[in-house]
């Protein structure tokens, strides 16, 4: 088993136990059999990246409303009581009241209690940057969408990877456990040739060694895959006390399926690529809203109060008298100069969108490469995997064979311990070649945009 897949999934604890670490403990215990694509559905539901992912998208949606809300009409409602404790006083000429002329008599106006009360409305008719905002709102949900697709898209990434790796693990500690049993019997065998005065006793301790070595190597793999469970639950979301049964196998064949249908590659189909383009578009978007806070700015609005004033605070009794008061008007803004502060925004924005668009022929030349590469890797890892499997096979006949001879005594026991050795790392760079193939083909499927 590689110590580098392992690396990996050390890391993915990591990453992901940082993200689920306000999961709630329980102390229900759950087992799970899960496939790989129950798997996969059980983290789409369950990971952190994936839900926040989604939670992005309702975000967007609130902001879409908010946007929404400003092109519809604004209505208020609102009341004023006011009590005037010092009345402003005036000056008048006197002589309007029998007094001399040049003189001033001081007059007080007003009343002690006023009240108002009514409604108010607007209603926009035009603002360019709020038109483009409504333009806007349909990329602006695709955007998360595809956001939420590129993510799920790399969770279904690393949980083929690790699940398969899982797999082929356990094929691992079969084989394993094989060799202990052989290496058990190969000891008993010897140790009754020994007793009868064939074999020495440092074949026996040979044998010894071998297998302390076997035992050895499935101590340290169990642990390698306990550690490989506890990041492949971390990765889903699953709380780590449940039990994980994986019920999926892989075999060469199903490495191979479906691989001649993937060769047939759009740009397109790449979500990153899809998610780029829709950034392209809002640049755009953006320019526009500059553009358009340019234009004037058209509105309606009025009022309706009713308003009543008295000595006394006897407003809101029959007694009183409310009179009406509205208003409608229609508001016009026209920008005129603001310093080329507007300019300075268009100008910025197109140089963002000039940014997006060079990352987007990055984006393509990466592909391209990407692409390349994982036909590369998958081919060889195809062409490794055959050989390694025809290897194996050959291994196993020459040891059958060297066991052959030694037990009617025609084979040596340095035949039988160089047979053996060939035939565990025939078996190791099998399944090592397994997993380097299960890895190429989830890395060629995610480049063509398949997974």
């Amino acid at each position: 088993m590689r110590r580098n897949s392992f690396i990996i999934i050390a890391l993915l604890i990591l990453v992901f136990n940082k993200a689920n670490a306000q999961q709630p403990v329980t102390t229900d215990i759950q087992t799970h059999h899960f496939s790989l694509q129950e798997a996969i559905a059980y983290a789409e539901k369950n990971n952190v990246q994936v839900k926040n992912a989604l939670l992005d998208v309702q975000l967007q949606e609130q902001q879409n409303r908010e946007v929404t809300g400003s092109a519809y009409p604004q209505i208020s409602g609102n009341g004023q009581l006011t009590y005037n404790a010092k009345l402003p006083a005036s000056l008048v000429p006197a002589e309007f009241f029998g007094g001399q002329p040049g003189e001033f008599a001081r007059l007080v106006f007003g009343v002690k209690w006023t009240s108002t009360g009514g409604v108010s409305l607007s209603q926009l008719l035009f603002d360019g940057q709020v038109f483009t905002g409504l333009q806007a709102r349909t990329t602006l949900i695709e955007f998360r969408e595809k956001n939420a697709e590129v993510t799920r898209e790399q969770i279904r990434a690393n949980i083929t990877k690790i699940y398969y790796q899982l797999v082929v693990s356990k094929r691992q500690i079969e084989l394993l456990d094989s060799n202990i049993a052989l290496i058990n019997k190969l000891r008993r065998d010897m140790k009754i040739m020994y007793d009868n005065g064939f074999a020495e006793g440092i074949d026996i301790d040979k044998q010894d060694v071998r297998l302390a070595n076997l035992k050895s190597a499935k101590t340290t793999a169990l642990n390698q895959i306990n550690n490989g469970y506890l990041g492949l639950k971390v990765l889903m979301g699953m709380p780590v006390q449940d039990e994980l049964v994986l019920t999926d196998h892989i075999s060469d064949d199903d490495i191979k399926e479906g691989v001649l249908e993937a060769m047939n590659f759009d740009y397109t189909q790449r979500r990153d690529y899809q998610y780029a383009l829709m950034g392209e578009k809002l640049g755009e978007y953006d320019i526009q809203r500059y553009k358009y806070s340019k234009l004037p700015q058209l509105s309606l609005s009025g009022y309706y109060n009713q308003m009543a004033q008295s000595n006394k605070f006897d407003i809101f009794s029959g007694h009183s008298y409310w009179s009406p008061v509205s208003a409608i008007s229609l508001n016009l803004h026209i920008p005129i100069f603001n310093g080329f502060s507007t300019n300075a925004k268009i100008e910025q924005a197109k140089i963002k969108l000039r940014q997006t668009q060079n990352n987007i022929d990055a984006l393509k030349l990466n592909i391209d490469r990407e692409i390349q590469t994982a036909v590369n890797d998958f081919k060889s890892a195809i062409e490794d995997l055959d050989y390694q499997k025809n290897n194996m096979a050959l291994a196993q006949k020459v040891y059958d064979q060297t066991k052959k001879k030694y037990e009617i005594g025609t084979g040596s026991q340095l035949e039988i311990n160089q047979a053996r050795v060939d035939l565990e790392t025939a078996q190791t760079n099998y399944y090592n070649a397994l997993y380097n193939a299960v890895v190429a083909r989830v890395d060629f499927l995610k480049a063509t945009g398949k997974l």
